[in-house]
């Protein structure tokens, strides 16, 4: 018979998730109001505002560099999604074959990048592609293919793929550690079967594999979506949105129209639409992915 005793009461709850609710209220439901309030603004800081209604809104749909920022934004997402996701899972799969030794020192390598900083990130592979101390020019040279030499961040229709690459290295750890969770909650014996009627491993991991995990799938890339849509310390380390405009994202844009430009109330214009089109965006994605896992 249960003891009553061991059951907390209401009160009890209440007081035990107080403080949670307290501080997510001053981290985020707070600065969500002020921004949506800013946005309503012409301000530059200090004491002074003008109330201009809705006009930092609708400029936002005529302004060329959020349209581009936007786009950049989902450059990334597509990108992340389809390349770090996609080479997480082939790892998992090769992690999970009595073919690869010493699987730990894989895991905890690949691992490695993700616990360290962005702004790091940013910075060694800033110098990887640097046009004189880097070593993709360097091999370039090396191998006697110094006319492919160039300033790779400074290449307007290289950058962004560039900058992607920098984020899926470092977080391909990531979404490894979670399909291995995944797959630690497959039974063994399913994969034992196969094998038996001479399954190999690729058409274990199709056949088995994807349709297990498609609920691990559908949480990868809800993260990686929200990820990418809120990428700063990457971009403004690497390249701060240039040249020109072809790396800027909105998170950077939102930035540099508050604290450099001195347009808060624009700023915050700025980050009410980058939640706004992501809460869309996700809830989209939440029905679709409620819908394939119905079907």
């Amino acid at each position: 018979m249960a003891n009553n005793n061991l059951i907390p009461s209401k009160k009890q709850v209440t007081l035990y998730l107080l403080p949670s609710f307290v501080i997510y209220g001053f981290t985020v439901l707070i600065p969500i109001v002020m921004a949506i309030y800013y946005g309503f603004f012409k301000w530059s800081g200090g004491p002074k505002k003008e109330f201009i209604g809705f006009k930092n809104y609708i400029d936002i749909l005529g302004d060329e560099i959020f349209w581009k920022s936007l786009s950049n934004n989902f450059y990334v997402v597509v990108f992340s999604i389809v390349v770090q996701v996609g080479i997480a899972f082939f790892i998992a799969v090769l992690l999970n074959t009595k073919y690869i030794k010493f699987k730990n020192l894989h895991r905890s390598t690949i691992y490695f990048p993700s616990i360290l900083s962005s702004v790091i990130i940013g910075f060694v592979w800033s110098i990887l592609y640097d046009y004189n101390y880097g070593l993709i020019n360097f091999f370039l040279e090396f191998f006697g293919m110094g006319d492919l030499k160039q300033a790779w961040l400074s290449n307007p229709n290289l950058v962004m793929t560039l900058v992607c690459i920098a984020m899926v290295w470092q977080y391909i750890g990531t979404y490894l550690i979670i399909f291995l969770a995944g797959f630690g909650a497959i039974d063994t014996s399913i994969f034992e079967m196969a094998e038996i009627d001479g399954a190999n491993v690729f058409q274990k991991a199709l056949y088995i594999t994807l349709p297990m995990l498609k609920n691990v799938f559908a949480v990868c890339v809800i993260l990686c979506f929200s990820g990418s849509m809120k990428s700063f310390d990457h971009v403004i380390t690497m390249t701060a949105g240039g040249p020109g405009n072809a790396s800027n994202l909105i998170a950077l844009y939102a930035y540099q129209s508050s604290f450099l430009h001195y347009k808060l109330g624009y700023g915050a214009a700025l980050s009410v639409a980058i939640l706004f089109i992501s809460l869309i965006i996700l809830l989209i994605a939440g029905f679709i992915t409620k819908k394939f896992n119905k079907d």
